[in-house]
């Protein structure tokens, strides 16, 4: 885990990033300019210049990621590294945003079954891989022995078993209420909130779950695609039918006057064939 300062310029990092992709400045030299407004006390200046340095080499960030695995976690690399991918369908500008909130939420009172549910929304909502993509969450430093074997766990029985029962039979709820005492006891990974709140939502789509979760615990939300806005297209199709318009307006008004003049059509293409 690193230290909270450098959760915040993370967060301003990947902001000013996604925000200024859109100016037509290359990426190097974005790299190179918010690079000047970070934290010379902190580790992310560092990070920035080795990401532009391999920018240049190999054309991603992806890789000089997985290089920094001290600096960044894999869940991280994982995101960038599948919206580089040329085949892939996630776009870059969500892989930011991400990361932008994630690293919010980790700056303030940040909790594992916050983180968890989070990253795995992000996979839910960008149809991800769960193989690889739990594979990389359980790799993340927030999360001690008992997560990682019960996020190996949910990684075999994703798809099968409801996500709501899972997270119900290791919460404290369910601790509270087990049938059978004499069950061996498992290590408790979430709270009497979250047990509650994953036992009403059995049988339900799972992102009723994430909305409910993010009511009522603060948990953050993972952004959405927006759709495209078509009105910006209008004027410019209102403009070229508003000339096609006038051209007729032009050629119905000189064929009332006594017909079209159709010889200065001929004119001008007997001057470029002299040119020619």
């Amino acid at each position: 885990m690193l230290a909270r300062e450098e959760y915040i310029e993370q967060a301003y990092f990947f902001r000013r990033l996604r925000e200024r992709m859109h100016e037509g400045t290359s990426t190097q030299d974005l790299l190179a300019a918010i690079r000047q407004e970070l934290l010379s006390t902190t580790m992310l200046p560092h990070a920035v210049s080795f990401m532009a340095d391999e920018l240049r080499h190999t054309g991603g960030f992806a890789t000089a990621m997985a290089r920094l695995p001290h600096y960044f976690t894999p869940f991280q690399t994982f995101l960038i590294s599948e919206a580089e991918r040329a085949e892939g369908r996630f776009d870059f500008q969500i892989a930011l945003e991400i990361l932008e909130r994630e690293a919010e939420y980790r700056a303030g009172e940040v909790s594992v079954q916050g983180i968890f549910l989070y990253q795995f929304e992000s996979l839910c909502r960008n149809r991800l891989g769960y193989d690889r993509g739990l594979e990389a969450i359980a790799a993340d430093p927030i999360f001690d022995d008992n997560w990682r074997q019960w996020i190996d766990t949910f990684r075999r029985q994703v798809g099968l078993v409801d996500i709501c029962d899972m997270i119900y039979v290791r919460s404290e709820l369910y601790r509270k209420m087990r049938p059978n005492p004499d069950e061996p006891e498992k290590p408790v990974l979430f709270g009497e909130k979250e047990g509650r709140i994953a036992l009403a939502n059995r049988r339900k789509d799972p992102l009723y779950l994430f909305s409910a979760l993010q009511r009522h615990l603060g948990y953050p939300a993972v952004p959405r695609p927006k759709p495209e806005d078509t009105q910006r297209h209008i004027l410019p199709l209102l403009q070229q039918r508003v000339e096609r318009l006038e051209q007729r307006l032009r050629l119905l008004e000189e064929e009332m006057r006594g017909g079209i003049n159709l010889a200065k059509f001929y004119v001008q293409k007997q001057e470029e064939a002299q040119k020619k």
